[in-house]
């Protein structure tokens, strides 16, 4: 799991980030599995996570930190695909109390 840095203050609320599924050859390029989890409650990008899924699930990540939701998603869920179109990676972001 990915840890906070120290003296980075927590804003927003706490997001779970899980690999659900890799679709395609069952392998990220970057070398994620299934089952792998980061949780974010900052600005800060998670350690060890791919900077090309971060991207593609930021817009999804932020409304979700501040009380948003989606209309088409389960309430304080969101699912995301990295932008690898050969083994694109779900991830399942979800609000945590």
């Amino acid at each position: 799991m990915g840890r906070e840095q120290e003296g980075t203050p927590s804003e927003g609320g706490r997001v779970r980030i899980e690999i659900v599924e890799i679709q395609g050859t069952g392998a990220c390029s970057t070398g994620h599995a299934v089952g792998d989890v980061w949780e974010v409650d900052s600005a800060r990008v998670p350690a060890g996570i791919c900077g090309w899924a971060y991207a593609a699930m930021l817009p999804f990540l932020q409304p979700l930190r501040f009380g948003g939701s989606f209309p088409w998603e389960p309430e304080g869920q969101a699912l995301v695909c990295c932008p690898d179109p050969a083994n694109p990676v779900v991830f399942r972001l979800s609000v945590q109390d």
